[in-house]
């Protein structure tokens, strides 16, 4: 599928990104269907970023999941693999949100994983936590 057909800008500025933006694309599946891609390029910290997602589990509202294909140009995680369940329990629902990630490959930036690797997977865990309560709130 051809990357581009949509494009937008995520418009929010997050301190944990040094204040920069990415730019996001999607192809026809929007993220929304197996085998679906997004990409998402930018610039944090004077440093140029770019990553490759696809999508591999899709099934709405209960699961997603996505990884990195490709060679992602990150500062603090390398590839990564991560998505949500929701199940029911006890009358309501149970959220599990997850992220498996691997270092940096690169000597520059592999330090930066150390230090912060588990520092941003927490950040992102919780972007997607408030996503999903944002989402599911009356």
């Amino acid at each position: 599928m051809p990357i581009g057909t949509r494009r937008r800008n995520s418009g929010q500025s997050y301190w944990m990104m040094g204040g920069g933006r990415m730019d996001i694309q999607a192809d026809a599946g929007h993220g929304q269907v197996v085998g679906s891609h997004i990409r998402l390029s930018g610039k944090i910290l004077g440093i140029h970023l770019f990553l490759d997602e696809v999508v591999t589990q899709y099934e709405p509202p209960y699961r997603k999941a996505w990884r990195t294909v490709g060679t992602p140009r990150l500062l603090v995680i390398g590839h990564y693999r991560m998505g949500f369940e929701i199940n029911a329990e006890n009358g309501g629902s149970k959220l599990r949100v997850f992220i498996d990630y691997e270092l940096p490959t690169t000597p520059s930036t592999r330090w930066l994983g150390y230090l912060f690797g588990g520092i941003y997977a927490r950040w992102c865990i919780r972007q997607m936590i408030q996503g999903a309560r944002e989402h599911f709130s009356p």
